[in-house]
């Protein structure tokens, strides 16, 4: 007998309450530190947001359509409004991908970007854990320009 932990739309919203409290961080950022603080050599808070841009929205088009397309993290988003206009036009897109993955692929294998070949699971998993993994640098920068972060829990 199979039990299922979490289910696909459980999942789905799980990272959503993750988005939204990305957001939240993004929005504490002073528009000048946004692209200019850094800490220990890491990259400022802008270039990270811009890495979570370019893989969610064009990973999850390519496990749908199996369209490989190389990535880049270069996009030209200048200001901290685009950057967030960005991350609002995106979710809808998230949504609309995600849900076009059925549960029976989830294990299926991809090379997505023509690079990264683990199962599609696997992808998924790894750009939550990336997200949170650079928020968190982000509230490292918060603090350290004395910024008091949003609440780590406040993801709804």
């Amino acid at each position: 007998m199979s039990t299922t932990m979490i289910t696909k739309s459980e999942l789905l919203q799980h990272w959503l309450g993750h988005r939204k409290l990305t957001r939240k961080t993004i929005e504490k950022f002073p528009e000048k530190e946004l692209f200019e603080f850094s800490v220990g050599g890491m990259r400022p808070f802008s270039s990270l947001i811009k890495e979570l841009l370019s893989i969610n929205v064009p990973g999850l088009k390519e496990m749908v359509t199996r369209e490989t397309a190389p990535f880049s993290h270069d996009l030209p988003l200048n200001s901290k409004e685009e950057l967030l206009t960005k991350w609002d036009e995106d979710t809808p897109k998230i949504v609309e991908y995600f849900n076009q993955i059925s549960e029976d692929q989830l294990h299926e294998t991809i090379k997505l970007f023509g690079q990264y070949e683990f199962s599609i699971i696997s992808h998924l998993l790894y750009f939550i854990d990336n997200e949170i993994h650079h928020r968190g640098q982000g509230f490292v920068y918060l603090r350290a320009l004395g910024i008091e972060p949003p609440f780590f829990w406040d993801r709804y």
